[in-house]
């Protein structure tokens, strides 16, 4: 997969498991990490879009709660808070590395047939300044999915890959990748390298919720490839507890699974 290289521009979904503990306070060492890894392939010639979970992970830290609130205005609060300090994080970060970020909260509304041209014009302007997005579910007014919990920043992620056409899009999670069976309850569980079409068998496979604080599993992943491979667009999950797992990507390809496009945007 050494052809990732000429992937110019590239979406990058960071999941809650990959951003924080499971206490729900943010992971520094590791944030600190891929921040930095990102910031090499920006300044590598790639044109990045994030699209980034968290902010309710990071506002119940900031507001001390233990566990993640079950009614939706107090949801709505974590996301109020904690959306505040994921962009303060991000434009801290990636300015030690002489690189702006903007913030966009989008909501399925505003992704509509008739609006998302709006969105689109905004992305171009915003990479034509070299300035990395930072997408994320505006959670504070749209409740939809916090009421169904269906953890949909992997659908955002593919969305907005499509709305930008770009090139890739890499999902980090807390897995290696799409596996024959569990291997959370199977040890000999095998990874699949590489997904050439998805279809039923595939989507068997996909399924269970993911971590206490994040509400995405590998089914909601599987939706993103197939929005992605519609798009013509590459999709790969990828363990993002390492982040120099992003290095390993570009230079040798050889890890996650990756769900081939169609081959037409």
């Amino acid at each position: 997969m050494s052809y990732l290289k000429e992937k110019k521009r590239v979406v990058v979904k960071l999941g809650t498991s990959t951003l924080t503990h499971r206490t729900g306070r943010l992971n520094i060492r590791r944030v600190e990490n891929l921040v930095k890894n990102l910031a090499d392939l920006q300044n590598a010639g790639h044109e990045l879009i994030l699209v980034s979970s968290g902010a309710i992970g990071l506002g119940m830290s900031k507001l001390g709660l233990a566990e993640k609130p079950k009614d939706t205005p107090a949801k709505q609060a974590c996301a109020a808070v904690g959306q505040c300090e994921l962009m303060y994080l991000y434009d801290k970060l990636f300015g030690e590395y002489s690189l702006k970020v903007a913030q966009m909260l989008l909501t399925k509304y505003i992704l509509l047939e008739d609006r998302k041209q709006n969105v689109q014009n905004a992305l171009e302007e915003i990479i034509g300044y070299g300035v990395i997005p930072v997408v994320n579910e505006n959670d504070v007014v749209a409740i939809d999915e916090l009421e169904l919990e269906v953890g949909e920043n992997d659908s955002l992620a593919a969305t907005v890959a499509a709305l930008a056409k770009a090139d890739l899009l890499i999902i980090m999670s807390d897995i290696d990748g799409l596996y024959d069976s569990d291997p959370r309850k199977n040890p000999d569980a095998k990874l699949i390298p590489v997904v050439e079409e998805i279809n039923d068998d595939i989507r068997r496979l996909a399924g269970g919720a993911g971590t206490q604080l994040g509400t995405g599993g590998m089914a909601t992943k599987v939706r993103a490839a197939e929005i992605a491979a519609a798009n013509g667009i590459d999709m790969i999950i990828v363990n993002g507890k390492n982040p120099d797992n992003l290095y390993r990507l570009f230079e040798n390809g050889d890890l996650g699974t990756l769900f081939k496009s169609k081959g037409e945007k």
